[in-house]
Order: structure tokens, then C-alpha cells, then sequence
């Protein structure tokens, strides 16, 4: 099911009773979602993604815009009429209920022509089980069942009804790390299984890079960048996205071009033909660095993290907008732990200019 957000907007009345007026948490959000894809909504608290979802599931009417399912304009439909599967951050399960009773709930309630016999709630229920791995715990009540497994039941009673939209609000919040990552893999089979358009609310950009077809990334109730995943994080729009994505986060010195070339401090590092003259920001990712005895930038020497098959290196600048810079380079790299001063050729491709002002990116000659 294709969906179309069509200059969607909310507005709420402002609490601040100084300033009366209207707050915005969704603004002109126009994007189209194609069928049968995963697409990660991401951001910090506040950005406004989980306004977003309720608007799209009917929760919440929009002050502007519209909303469209294939070509049916559901703007003013109720949520149990636009076909859609909900899950929340919390599960929301039915203590006093077994797994099977909580799946079969939503069933329940069907009314009409739409009314199933027990036979086919059973057989749902089953197959909405099994699709999520939890048909042997059927007789449990959800005091009795892990967090993953209360995720899956609230996973299954969404499905059970085989919707024609999936939205997960911040679904693995609650989820220790291994457990998180479990999850998502979950999460990601079940909706390439069922082919079922899926929004997952996260402000976790993990989660969200590492299952979504797209991702969409919002701050103060505004999109900045739609895309797929590796194109967002290699080609950022402005220094919001680049410092959102990417674990290590990018590393962000104060740098100045001038005469065609980049300076950090007083090392040139880089060229950047064709740009005016101008103080800037500058970013570069953890693998952007280059270990190198004659590199141009010069950084000082805190410590080394051993990861495996990878080593960060732990420095610092007076230039960079925060007090450690982390390199990552190869583990068979040899690095002197005791030195004060380690040196680096940079990648192009791994820096990233942004005005000092507007933090709008500013193009390099690759």
C-alpha cells in the first residue's frame, strides 16, 4: 500500500502563556512512501516523528494537508477504518489475558460482513504467531514473558488483522542491546515476509540504517533529508544530518578555506578549489582519517581502543567542537601509544564542509 503524505501539518496551542500562539510539530511533510517498504522515520525527542504516526494512523487530525492510502484519501477516516496495525513503545498487552487472547483481540471486534467464525480466528491467530516465532507460548499470560517476547505478542495482535499499513512506535526502546538487535532482525524478516508498508519511529540511527529501505530525517518538526541509508550518511544536507548519522559520530573541527585550501588551525589539509574564501565547519568521519608520518593534520595523542578488527584512536584539537576526536583505522596499523602527536592525510570523500551560518552543506570537488 502506497502511502502519500501531502504537505502534512500540526499545529498545538502553545503552553508558553507569555506568547500565545500555535507550536508547530509537523510542518509541510510531503513525501510518498512506496508500496511494501520499510521506511525508518528518525530523529531526536521532540523532532515530531511520533506526531507523524499518529497522524497516519488517525490518532491525531492534521491542521493542514492531506493523507492518502493508494488513491484513497483517508484524511478524515477514524483509525479503525483506515486498516492499520499499530504497535507502541510500551506493548500495551492485556495482563489479565493469555498470548492467544491478547492476539486475538482485535478479531473480537470485527463486526458485519467482516465477523469471522472461530475457526478462522483460530487459524489468524496461529499464523500470526508462528510469523513471529511465539506459537508455543500460547497459554502464557505477558507477566510470564520476556520483553522480546511481550514485543512479539504486541507484533502479532498488530498483524492478526493483516493490515494494509504497519506503524512501530520506538518498538525496542524498552529492549536490552542484544535483545535490540535481535529484534529488529525479527522485525525486518516479518515485514519483507509479508510485504506489508512499514514506518518505524526510532531516534536511534542504528536501528533505523540498518533495516529501513528509506530513511526520513526530521528535527523541530521538519524533514531534512529522505533517502536510503548509505546515501544519507555518505552525502548529508547539512550538519544536523551529519552529525545524527554514524557511530563514532563525525568529528567537527572549525575550519576556514582560503586560497583553494582547507585549513584546521594552521594545517592545510585538504583542497577545496572553487570555493570563496569563508570560516567553516568542518566534518570528517572516523574512517576519513588516513595514518600517515608526513600527513598534513596534526593531532594530539590521548589514548588507543582496541575494537577488534578495527582501532580508535583517541586525540584531540584545539579546533574541534568537542574535547576527543575518534579516528578509526585498521587494527595491523602501527601506532605509538606513547606519542604526544599523531598525524593524518584525510579522505576526501569522508569531509564534509557546512556554512558557519546556515550549517547547509558547501559542495567539495571530488
Amino acid at each position: 500500500m502506497k502511502i502519500v503524505l501531502d504537505h502534512l501539518t500540526k499545529k498545538f496551542p502553545s503552553r508558553n502563556k507569555k506568547e500565545h500562539g500555535e507550536v508547530t510539530a509537523v510542518g509541510d511533510f510531503c513525501f510518498e512512501i512506496p508500496d511494501g517498504k520499510l521506511v525508518g522515520l528518525l530523529g531526536p525527542s521532540g523532532c515530531g516523528k511520533s506526531t507523524t504516526l499518529n497522524l497516519i494512523c488517525g490518532l491525531l487530525k492534521p491542521t493542514e494537508g492531506k493523507i492518502f492510502f493508494g488513491d484513497d484519501d483517508v484524511t478524515g477516516l477514524p483509525p479503525e477504518n483506515r486498516g492499520v496495525g499499530l504497535v507502541f513503545q510500551n506493548y500495551a498487552l492485556y495482563p489479565h489475558l493469555t498470548v492467544r487472547k491478547n492476539i486475538q483481540f482485535p478479531l473480537e471486534n470485527l463486526k458485519g460482513d467482516a465477523k469471522l467464525s472461530k475457526e478462522e480466528i483460530d487459524g489468524k491467530v496461529y499464523a500470526a504467531a508462528k510469523l513471529v516465532q511465539i506459537d508455543g507460548l500460547m497459554e502464557r499470560r505477558p507477566s510470564e514473558l520476556s520483553g522480546g517476547q511481550q514485543q512479539r505478542v504486541a507484533i502479532a495482535r498488530a498483524l492478526v488483522k493483516m493490515p494494509r499499513v504497519l506503524l512501530l512506535d520506538e518498538p525496542l526502546s524498552n529492549l536490552d542491546a542484544r535483545l535490540r538487535l535481535q529484534t529488529r532482525e525479527e522485525i525486518r524478516r516479518i515485514q519483507k515476509e509479508t510485504k506489508i508498508t512499514t514506518i518505524f519511529v526510532t531516534h536511534d540511527q542504528d536501528e533505523a540504517m540498518s533495516i529501513s529501505d528509506l530513511i526520513v530525517v526530521m528535527k523541530d518538526g521538519y524533514v531534512q533529508q529522505i533517502g536510503k541509508p548509505q546515501e544519507v550518511y555518505d552525502n548529508p544536507v547539512n550538519l544536523f544530518v551529519a552529525k545524527f548519522l554514524g557511530t563514532p559520530p563525525i568529528n567537527v573541527f572549525d575550519g576556514r578555506v582560503k586560497d583553494g585550501m582547507l585549513y584546521i588551525g594552521e594545517d592545510v589539509v585538504l583542497k577545496a578549489e572553487g570555493i570563496p574564501d569563508q570560516e567553516v565547519h568542518a566534518g570528517i568521519r572516523p574512517e576519513g582519517f588516513v595514518l600517515r608520518e608526513d600527513g598534513p593534520l596534526h593531532l594530539q595523542m590521548s589514548r588507543l581502543e582496541v575494537m577488534g578488527r578495527d582501532v580508535s584512536i583517541v586525540s584531540g584539537h584545539p579546533c574541534c567542537q568537542s574535547e576527543t576526536i575518534r579516528s578509526i583505522i585498521p587494527a595491523e596499523s602501527n601506532v605509538d601509544p606513547a606519542s604526544d602527536t599523531i598525524r593524518f592525510a584525510l579522505k576526501p570523500a569522508k569531509v564534509y564542509l557546512f556554512n558557519k551560518t546556515t550549517e547547509e552543506r558547501i559542495y567539495l570537488e571530488r
